[in-house]
């Protein structure tokens, strides 16, 4: 996908905010910074090496990132830069790493961009297994229903007790990695590897809306 093909895309997602937002409004209140959830962690889900793993088999000594992600989104693409830094640093400092896709109206009918296959062919695309990163499909968006997970992508960074320490944005620059002020969830992690209190706790998760199937 052209840069300018991403950010036109962008531009049209700013442009639903208002139907988004009206959406959001049926969510249940979210997770918020504090919160323990190791009871989140026990479901099993379908990862792209085919087996049903769980969350609490992914985490590490020092913790668990969960980002919720998908195939197509431009706010996916344009931040999946950084996705092999991530990794990279959570394999080294004892921290897990799960994609979650969530898009369940994108597994049926004539819109099938999220479906397995779909999920099994972007991982290789991307090398998310060889990263050490586990892609996860969350059937029914069940698991981001719990965590009231509104966009891809959206972060939750959890320490080893399954608390919630820092959820929001990867960073404050989607455009550019190159421009990034505030590595927001790098920092996160960096503070809970010294043992100290994540300074920025949460902030705005921007992306496109996951695509739950309307009940």
């Amino acid at each position: 996908m052209t840069r300018f093909t991403v950010f036109a895309f962008i531009f049209c997602s700013i442009l639903c905010s208002t139907a988004f937002a009206q959406e959001l409004e049926d969510l249940p209140k979210s997770l918020e910074v504090g919160d323990k959830v190791l009871d989140l962690f026990e479901s099993g889900m379908l990862a792209t090496s085919g087996e049903s793993i769980a969350l609490k088999k992914i985490a590490q000594n020092n913790g668990l990132v969960v980002i919720f992600s998908c195939n197509e989104c431009p706010f996916v693409v344009a931040w999946e830069d950084r996705y092999q830094k991530i990794a990279a640093f959570a394999k080294d400092n004892g921290f897990g790493v799960a994609l979650i896709n969530s898009n369940e109206a994108k597994r049926s009918g004539d819109v099938q961009a999220d479906n397995f296959d779909a999920m099994v062919a972007h991982d290789k695309e991307m090398g998310y297994t060889p990263m050490g990163i586990f892609y996860l499909l969350d059937k029914e968006s069940r698991l981001a229903n719990s965590f009231q997970a509104k966009v891809t992508p959206h972060v939750f960074l959890f320490d080893v007790d399954g608390i919630l320490r820092y959820k929001g944005a990867i960073d404050d620059n989607y455009k550019s990695a190159m421009d990034v002020k505030d590595a927001y969830l790098m920092n996160a992690m960096v503070s809970l590897v010294n043992g100290e209190e994540v300074e920025v706790q949460v902030t705005d998760a921007i992306g496109c809306s996951i695509k739950r199937v309307k009940k």
